[in-house]
C-alpha cells in the first residue's frame, strides 16, 4: 500500500510555470504506475498525465500535451508534474495517484488529498 501527499500548488498568472511534487510512503512505491489528475470547480475529475513503473513510458491528456511533463524518482519516492505555459483553464485541484498496474491512465488504487492550482488571466 502507498500513501501520497501532494505539494507545490499556488496562485500564478497565465504563462507562468509551476512544479507539483508528490511524496510517497511505502516500500512498494517503485512497483506502482503513477498519475496526475485534476478537478476544476463544478467539474468532474479528469486525467492529466501518467508514467510507468520505471519511468520509461508516459501519457498525457490532449489538453496538457506539450506543456506538462511528468517524471519520477524512485530512489527518492517522488513523482513530479512540471507545468509550463499555464492557462486559466488549468485552474483545479491536482491529485497524485498510484496504481498497482504496470502502466495505466484509468485504474488507480491510491490517491492523495490534492493541491490547489489557480491561474489568473
Amino acid at each position: 500500500q502507498v500513501q501520497l501527499v501532494e505539494s507545490g500548488g499556488g496562485l500564478v498568472q497565465a504563462g507562468d510555470s509551476l512544479r507539483l511534487s508528490c511524496a510517497a510512503s511505502g516500500r512498494t512505491f517503485a512497483t506502482n504506475a503513477m498519475g496526475w489528475f485534476r478537478q476544476a470547480p463544478g467539474k468532474e475529475r479528469e486525467f492529466a498525465a501518467a508514467i510507468s513503473r520505471s519511468g520509461g513510458s508516459t501519457s498525457y491528456a490532449d489538453s496538457v500535451k506539450g506543456r506538462f511533463t511528468i517524471s519520477r524518482d524512485n530512489a527518492k519516492n517522488t513523482v513530479s508534474l512540471q507545468m509550463n505555459s499555464l492557462k486559466p483553464e488549468d485552474t483545479a485541484v491536482y491529485y497524485c495517484a498510484a496504481s498497482n498496474l504496470l502502466f495505466t491512465t484509468r485504474t488507480y488504487d491510491y490517491w492523495g488529498k490534492g493541491t490547489q492550482v489557480i491561474v489568473s488571466s
